[in-house]
């Protein structure tokens, strides 16, 4: 019964959270896509011409603002001359400074390629999840200017122009894609942009002869899409800093003008618009997809027919310029900066279409070179649009909501509404006060946006209480099943009555109703059926309760147990906060193991002297653990870092090899340990395992050397590095042919199988702290052992005189596991802080931009994103394997049930995912909202793992053979209950209360 209530347990973690982390996407990322509006744009005099007859759009994917702006010396100097500052970019330089204007475009998270993509060219954005939507086909099915456009050409790559091509009328979008072997991260990608530059040219040199072609480009309304994907390829390869990515800039330069030319002297009529802009930034690391300013700070520079000229402020500086562009050297040409789903606006404006069904964008009259009346007409149109979207909306919303509250600002109630305040400012303009009417339609705009932001958050407050009570639940429940299964032993039965089973379907039933009047999402559904379920099963078990905490607290006796529980408990929250601010500071994890260095201290002076080697050991490895936190998680790649790892993983090899029976056999370090006999299979396979990592070794410097060579990845070096990475973690079922069962030597096979990934995987110091950290996992399980151990000798006099402990666990029954104690919740607090340390120990993953496709293209060279994605994050889980392995190893030598650490931790993690589901934000920088988003997915994501873990523990000690010493169930004394039931006597809970031992002070 209770392997079945374990893994019910776990499959339960694993669906409520799995469920409620979507929970983040229906509260804050809904989609904000509608279909049924009418489309506006600006009606001209019958033979009036837009501003532009044509457009001309080029994406610099992934070229940061500043980068694109400031000087720098040549990359690749030739002569003194070249080393002197000077800018990248002359050509577009000059367009800002004598043709058009230029500003900065302020991206939205994630910046990924697909969503920057979508706020460009169609003016909205998605919803966060479609950053896992844009890697490979999904079209955009929704309106965009390219779908408005008579007829768009693009080029670029197969992972961009596919999704608007065939997401649009057909026939509309011509895309001409490059071969996806081209997106190779081993070479310079420069051979991107010079095919997209080159095939421009050909199209139109093409077209001197061929006449269907001719007469088609000569249309107006057309639109050409140029994405340069060399800049985002080159910075993920060599970081933005690198001369590689400068000068990648100048070929984009050099190509942006020579299109330019080919385009104006093809046409020769001044009629063709031009903007150069970019999907997203990126950060020093070479990755981008968070909220950080390097991230979401992109050029744009518009140009050409329909739009301004630069405004020249020659005797100061010009509006618009902060610190961030004050070495740019433009401080006399005024900034206009813009969001991103305005250039959207923009562009339609300037090639004379509808905008965008569903865009968002507020078009920038400053880029507009056309009078006043002309921007009020236009604005005017836009607002139209907008409010176009909101009717649209509020409609939707009302014919599901029994009482809908309207928008008090564009309420019917209040004499707002959209159409009488379009209609005062139609009268504004039929008068000729342009510029009023052109204030009172931002002010209109804004409003509107602000009725759409009102609508997509009409449930908030309904779904932030309804999580909450689950998440609330979920503790409650799993501490009422820890309590049921570990601590008690199913001595309670659970009470269900027909009273309370009425009351909560009754709650169930009601929201139901609610759901179906409303017509809302069927997660909705889930979202309610957890709460109820939880706090039912909660109320069922409320006599577990009460007789586990009399278990738990049977010691309490005296004010000092009471303070000494409070001041554990303070401390046990103080570190789960802690925890929480580590997500930001890194540097938190070190204090937490410099604290947790001095565990040992605690356990008493005997217990130093007795185990004094190991005392030291602990503190060595947490202060060494401590460093790696203080290291910048922006790492560039340093082969003599990744040897001298591998070098250190070899060295643990043949050290176990040379000393494997004083290891396995010496009493000082095991006593009463397992020895086997006649191992020499096992002994040749650790020494394969070892040779394997020393293979890694080479192959992976002789990667590392040729791709930063620009050499290329050789294919041998490829297919030996696949062939060590899948033979290591083939090796565990080698082991089979001579089973060791002793618990160290399983744990030395299971380092040794990973350590090849932290070889062939690692840019920097991974590998160092994949053995510090292995070296502390396996010192924190054998100090665990050796305190419980101390702490339960020590107690033995007191259990043998004590008349009490019969009457203390009178409801536990006889189990082959002892129960779980006070003491306990601070080994899963431990396991709580490892799990944390493994996450941020060598980088700071709570950013989705914290990943470096540098590490995978020793593997995988060409742009594979779920492939490479895959390998980053097995990476990442290696440290997990560990833990799981190690953890499940102390259950066993503390003598506890598989399962009843890991639960325990889970009722703890979820402290913290409830933390960071209060503190998620919407608003403010995109770098706050992006970060607190990541966290609460993390957070939510580490119950996943500890229930993977758990299965994963279990398979990894399968057959292990440990020492419990007088831990062990056997040498339990027997006491008897109240009703007669004979049952083990757990130490622990039965002491006399004397807090000046070993177990009160730790627990």
């Amino acid at each position: 019964m209770a392997r079945v209530s374990r893994f019910r347990f776990l499959a339960i973690a694993v669906v409520f959270h799995l469920v409620y982390i979507y929970s983040i996407f229906d509260i804050y990322f809904v989609s904000p896509i509608v279909s049924g509006m009418d489309l506006f744009s600006i009606k001209r005099p019958e033979g009036a011409k837009a501003p532009a007859d044509r457009l001309v759009l080029f994406v610099g994917d992934g070229l940061r603002a500043d980068k694109a702006f400031q000087s720098f010396p040549d990359p690749y100097p030739k002569t003194e001359e070249d080393l002197v500052p000077r800018p990248l970019a002359p050509y577009l330089r000059s367009r800002i400074q004598q043709h058009g204007t230029f500003g900065v475009s302020h991206t939205r998270v994630p910046t990924e390629s697909r969503p920057g993509h979508v706020a460009l060219i169609a003016g909205l954005y998605e919803d966060v999840s479609a950053v896992a939507t844009g890697w490979k086909l999904n079209p955009v099915n929704f309106d965009s200017v390219f779908n408005r456009s008579r007829h768009t050409w693009s080029w670029g790559s197969p992972d961009i122009l596919p999704m608007f091509e065939q997401g649009a009328t057909p026939g509309k979008i011509d895309a001409y894609c490059y071969p996806p072997e081209f997106e190779d991260f081993s070479q310079d990608a420069l051979h991107l942009d010079h095919w997209v530059f080159d095939h421009v040219k050909d199209m139109f040199a093409d077209a001197a002869t061929n006449k269907s072609l001719n007469s088609a480009l000569r249309q107006d309304k057309n639109v050409f899409f140029l994405h340069l994907l060399g800049l985002d390829t080159t910075g993920h390869s060599f970081r933005p800093y690198s001369k590689e990515y400068l000068h990648n800039i100048q070929v984009v330069d050099q190509g942006v003008k020579e299109v330019v030319e080919t385009i104006q002297n093809f046409y020769n009529d001044d009629r063709t618009a031009f903007v150069f802009t970019a999907d997203h930034g990126m950060n020093d690391l070479g990755s981008h997809g968070d909220g950080h300013p390097d991230n979401t700070r992109t050029p744009l520079i518009a140009w050409g027919s329909g739009v301004a000229k630069p405004s020249v402020f020659p005797t100061t500086v010009a509006p618009g310029h902060d610190e961030y562009s004050s070495d740019w050297g433009l401080d006399d040409i005024q900034r206009h900066d813009v969001a991103q789903a305005d250039v959207a606006a923009l562009m339609a404006y300037l090639v004379g279409v509808e905008y965008p069904a569903n865009s968002v964008g507020e078009l920038p009259l400053s880029f507009l070179a056309a009078d006043i009346k002309e921007k009020a007409e236009a604005s005017f149109v836009n607002a139209q649009e907008i409010l176009e979207m909101y009717r649209v909306k509020e409609a939707g919303k009302k014919a599901k909501e029994l009482r809908f509250r309207e928008y008090s600002p564009l309420s019917e109630s209040a004499g707002v509404t959209a159409s009488a305040r379009l209609a005062a400012i139609r009268k504004l303009i039929d008068d000729g006060h342009f510029e009023e009417a052109i204030e009172e339609t931002a002010v209109l705009m804004k409003i509107g946006l602000q009725g759409m932001r009102y609508l997509q958050t009409y449930d908030w407050l309904f779904l932030r209480a309804l999580i909450t009570i689950g998440y609330l639940g979920w503790i409650a429940y799993a501490a009422t099943t820890v309590i049921d299964l570990h601590v008690i032993q199913g001595a309670a039965q659970t009470s269900r009555s027909i009273g309370s089973l009425l009351a909560f379907s009754s709650i169930l039933v009601a929201l139901y109703a609610s759901f179906v009047i409303s017509q809302s999402p069927p997660t909705y559904y889930a979202y309610a059926f957890f709460p109820v379920f939880f706090w039912e099963a909660v109320y069922a078990r409320r006599e577990s309760l009460v007789r586990g905490c009399r278990v738990l607290f049977a010691h309490v006796k005296t004010s000092s147990n009471v303070m000494s529980i409070m001041i554990n408990t303070i401390a046990y929250i103080a570190v789960i906060q802690s925890l929480a601010f580590g997500y930001i500071y890194r540097e938190i994890l070190t204090g937490l193991y410099v604290m947790g260095a001095l565990f040992p201290v605690f356990l008493g002076m005997s217990f130093l002297r007795k185990h004094a080697a190991l005392a030291a050991t602990w503190i060595a490895s947490c202060l060494l653990m401590s460093s790696f936190t203080l290291l910048s998680p922006m790492k560039v790649e340093n082969v003599p870092m990744i040897v001298g790892g591998g070098a250190l993983m070899v060295l643990v090899g043949l050290v176990y090899l040379i000393f494997e029976d004083k290891i396995l056999t010496d009493p000082s370090l095991e006593p009463k340990a397992h020895v086997p006999r006649n191992n020499h299979i096992s002994r040749g396979l650790i020494g394969v395992q070892t040779g394997l990592i020393a293979l890694s070794i080479i192959v992976t410097r002789s990667s590392a050397l040729s791709l930063a060579a620009k050499q290329g990845l050789p294919r041998g070096n490829q297919v030996v590095g696949w062939i060590i990475l899948v033979t290591s973690f083939l090796m565990p079922l080698a082991h089979r042919l001579q089973p060791n069962t002793h618990y160290l030597h399983r744990l030395l096979a299971i380092f040794l199988t990973c350590a090849p990934t932290f070889v062939i995987l690692t840019i920097s110091y991974e590998g160092f702290f994949y053995v510090v950290f292995s070296l502390t996992l396996i010192t924190w399980v054998r100090l665990e052992h050796h305190s419980n151990a101390f702490a339960r000798e020590a107690q033995q006099k007191d259990i043998d005189s004590a008349a009490g402990p019969a009457a203390a666990v009178a409801d536990v029954v006889v189990s082959q596991f002892r129960p779980l104690t006070l003491s306990d919740a601070r080994i899963a607090l431990f396991f709580f802080v490892l799990l944390q340390s493994a996450f941020f120990s060598t980088g700071n993953i709570a950013s989705v931009s914290g990943f470096s496709l540098e590490s995978v293209t020793r593997l995988i060279p060409i742009f594979e994103p779920f492939s490479q994605t895959a390998l980053m994050l097995f990476k990442i889980m290696v440290p997990f394997a560990l833990i799981s392995a190690n953890l499940g190893i102390l259950n066993m030598r503390l003598g506890v049930a598989p399962s009843a650490l890991f639960m325990v931790a889970m009722a703890m993690s979820d402290v913290l995912t409830l933390y960071f589901f209060w503190v998620v934000k919407d608003e403010g920088s995109w770098l706050e909202i992006g970060s607190t988003i990541t966290h609460f997915i993390i957070a939510s994501m580490l119950c996943v793992f500890v229930a993977g873990l758990e299965g994963v523990s279990a398979l990894f000690i399968a057959g292990v053979e440990v020492d419990r010493g007088t831990a062990a169930t056997g040498t339990e004394k027997k006491a008897v209950s109240g009703n007669g039931v004979s049952m083990p006597v757990d130490d622990s809970s039965a002491r006399s209360g004397d807090s000046a031992t070993p177990q009160a002070t730790t627990g």
